[in-house]
């Protein structure tokens, strides 16, 4: 039986009013739900107010969820609307710190560059390029920035990016495409790299 399978079972359960099965998708989805979270809101306090309000709306709406898309995606989509009406309520911009370690970054095309951070010199390396991508990250437009964080960071599948974001998997595409392309831009004067390599 695979992940999807599973949920569906949980949601099945839950839906008849078996409460144990909700918890057990809460504590299965509750950390990555925060880590996505801590992408648009710094204090971990408020991150944790924000998931427990996402899976409340969660709950309450579980009744008109229709296995149309898996679980976690339709869970994402609630936590992404509920941070934004947070932030909106709060009247600020939401902060989009993304940090790189060496590991995410062998997500990345060609990361071959990034693995190696057993000297100083490739440890301060990496420092910058992480800089970099956080800087550059911060200056792209929402859908930009949301689209290459849920693909890079969260490891989502285009369908998924596309549930989440409401949005055909083409427009998909073209946000991770763009922000691919405005990470490398600035990346190139660190890695060497001409304009025919994307990192």
């Amino acid at each position: 039986m695979n992940e999807r399978d599973l949920d569906r079972q949980l949601v099945e359960r839950a839906q008849r009013g078996e409460k144990h099965a909700f918890e057990l998708l809460v504590s299965k989805y509750q950390r990555k739900l925060a880590r996505l979270l801590s992408r648009f809101i710094r204090d971990p306090a408020e991150v944790e107010d924000v998931a427990q309000e996402a899976f409340i709306k969660a709950y309450r709406a579980l009744p008109s969820f229709r296995n149309e898309s898996a679980f976690y995606t339709w869970l994402y989509r609630i936590g992404i609307n509920t941070a934004k009406n947070y932030l909106v309520a709060m009247r600020r911009r939401a902060p989009t710190t993304t940090e790189f370690d060496s590991e995410e970054a062998e997500g990345f095309d060609e990361g071959e560059q990034l693995r190696d951070i057993n000297t100083p010199e490739s440890a301060m390396l990496s420092k910058e390029i992480a800089r970099t991508v956080d800087n550059t990250m911060e200056q792209l437009p929402e859908e930009l920035r949301n689209a290459i964080a849920l693909r890079e960071i969260e490891g989502l599948s285009y369908e998924d990016i596309a549930a989440i974001m409401n949005c055909p998997i083409g427009t998909v595409r073209s946000r991770i495409f763009r922000a691919r392309e405005a990470i490398a831009e600035q990346l190139r004067p660190l890695l060497e790299t001409g304009k025919d390599k994307r990192w």
